[in-house]
């Protein structure tokens, strides 16, 4: 079952602010294999079919360097169709060195780096569902050591071309200033369950019993403050709803929980969580 193509609500795009934008695009597609969908003077939509945007690069006006210690970005995770395609990628970054962190998640295998802002990045690919472990509504992760020479021999004669047509955004992990607040405008508001829990400092949540479309953790410090709206990092991100009734369901709760939803001119519905995070509801 590949979640993102089922009737589930999950992350679909993501939006990041970068202090150069050529320098930046290189790193995109040459480095991670995204193609570009459009490009305007300071941004640009990146797409891995040449159809669908999953990743937006901005360069905001006078912008300044990523903050440490703020709510925003952690990072977003690019999800491949299968462990050859993790294996191809796995081989190209060893080729150009690129300095990874890795773990295997007991539901997928993982490989993170950063983009030359420090904006966080995970490549993944999932492990089949059915031998994920669910304890009731808790489905159970952990961060052990990927077998890198497995992953690598999956991809033996898989030449990377670039990111598979049917690569995703699989998930988006932020940092909170408040667990449990954020997490009430994320599950009551929006209508994730939470999924799984690491101690009393991240939480991770899904519809559809998804390992997880969005991880929240306080490890910026527990009231962090939200970014300046010119530094780098996260801009904002798509929620996408399966339909319009659950999507305005949604915007509902919220504004009965007392948050400020906006209705665009072209019946876009904006929000803003208790972190600071911004984010569009799409259908």
């Amino acid at each position: 079952m590949n979640f993102h193509q089922h009737p589930y609500t999950h992350i679909n795009h993501v939006t990041i602010n970068v202090q150069d934008l050529k320098r930046s695009l290189d790193f995109y597609q040459e480095v991670i294999g995204f193609s570009i969908l459009s490009k305007f003077e300071d941004t640009v939509q990146l797409t891995a079919d040449g159809e669908t945007p999953l990743l937006t690069i901005h360069q905001p006006e006078n912008v300044i360097p990523k903050q440490p210690r703020t709510t925003g970005l952690y990072h977003f995770a690019i999800l491949l169709p299968d462990r050859a395609d993790l294996g191809s990628i796995l081989n190209h970054f060893a080729q150009l060195n690129i300095p990874l962190g890795s773990s295997d998640h007991l539901v997928s295998e993982a490989l993170y780096l950063t983009d030359p802002d420090g904006n966080g990045i995970e490549v993944y690919w999932d492990k089949p569902h059915t031998i994920w472990t669910w304890n009731g509504g808790q489905v159970e992760m952990a961060v052990d050591p990927i077998d890198a020479r497995a992953i690598l021999a999956e991809g033996e004669g898989e030449p990377w071309t670039g990111l598979p047509s049917k690569t995703v955004m699989g998930h988006l992990h932020l940092h909170a200033a408040d667990l449990d607040e954020t997490a009430g405008f994320y599950t009551i508001g929006l209508g994730f369950e939470v999924v799984s829990a690491l101690g009393n400092q991240a939480l991770f949540l899904s519809t559809g019993r998804y390992h997880h479309h969005i991880g929240l953790n306080t490890w910026n410090g527990a009231g962090a403050p939200k970014p300046a709206e010119n530094s780098v990092g996260l801009q904002l991100f798509n929620v996408h709803y399966p339909s319009q009734d659950e999507r305005d369901e949604a915007a509902t709760r919220l504004k009965t929980l007392g948050y400020q939803v906006e209705t665009g001119q072209d019946g876009s519905l904006s929000t803003e969580d208790p972190s600071g995070n911004k984010m569009y509801l799409t259908v």
